[in-house]
């Protein structure tokens, strides 16, 4: 996926939408109009009671799909739904550590490679904690994949370069999720110093909700990831209209044109 939009001078468009929501059985239909939309990877959302490093939208919205009854089979299953219907853009399921060790790790990794999930995003596990998981990871061929803020030391983001796989999640600023109206001034900095410690893809996440978000990102790093804002485009579609507001939103953030009538 990078190499292809690398070769299109571009950074990849990865939206991200808690599975199972807002109804138990949304998934497939959220995913499919984004990647007609234009997108070119998928984070799902494996929800979860306390989602620490999440703002109120992404929490609100795993709390209802809690109460839709959503657990990690139910998560796996949508997976196997969407590979099944064909579609082939890589997805990462985004979640804490918690549920992984409720299912087993070892299990929990090779049952989501045979599903067709490809890299995991634990948030609140750090390289020198992810040992349990790492191993039963990459012998599935999953890329686990770590996060940096600005506020990394240099230690800090050696020892994440030295474990990274698929790419490093690079948070744009100090703070929970949600929608911002502009990027940090920090962050070609903060990139910077991370690009001098590993040649793996950098994907910038949290705050971006804007086209300008975008292209600003795709000036110093290889990935937008698109939270809060995708999620309120979901949450704030009625569900018959929502594929076409999901396409339209991926379209508009990708600078792509208008679809045709």
């Amino acid at each position: 996926m990078f190499a292809r939009t690398r070769a299109e001078g571009r950074p990849a468009i990865i939206p991200f939408v808690p599975g199972g929501w807002p109804e138990a059985d949304a998934t497939v239909a959220i995913v499919r109009a984004a990647v007609e939309g234009g997108a070119d990877a998928l984070e799902i959302g494996f929800p979860f009671s306390d989602p620490l490093a999440d703002g109120a939208t992404n929490q609100l919205a795993y709390q209802q799909a809690l109460a839709n009854g959503v657990n990690a089979d139910t998560i796996l299953a949508a997976v196997r739904a969407i590979r099944a219907e064909g579609i082939e853009v890589p997805i990462l399921l985004m979640g804490y550590s918690n549920p992984l060790y409720s299912y087993g790790v070892v299990k929990f990794a090779s049952d989501a490679a045979t599903a067709g999930v490809d890299g995991l995003i634990i948030v609140d596990l750090p390289p020198e904690e992810a040992t349990e998981l790492e191993g039963p990871a990459q012998a599935a061929g999953l890329h686990l994949i770590y996060l940096l803020a600005p506020a990394s030391t240099a230690e800090r983001i050696t020892a994440v370069a030295q474990h990274a796989s698929g790419f490093i999640y690079c948070v744009s600023v100090t703070g929970v999720t949600g929608a911002r109206t502009s990027m940090s001034s920090e962050l070609p900095e903060f990139l910077a110093r991370v690009r001098a410690q590993t040649d793996v893809p950098l994907a910038v996440g949290f705050g971006i909700s804007a086209r300008e978000h975008v292209e600003a990102v795709g000036q110093v790093a290889d990935a937008a990831i698109i939270g809060s804002a995708f999620v309120q485009v979901v949450g704030g579609a009625p569900a018959a209209s929502r594929p076409a507001a999901v396409s339209a939103f991926v379209r508009e953030m990708a600078g792509a044109s208008p679809a045709r009538a």
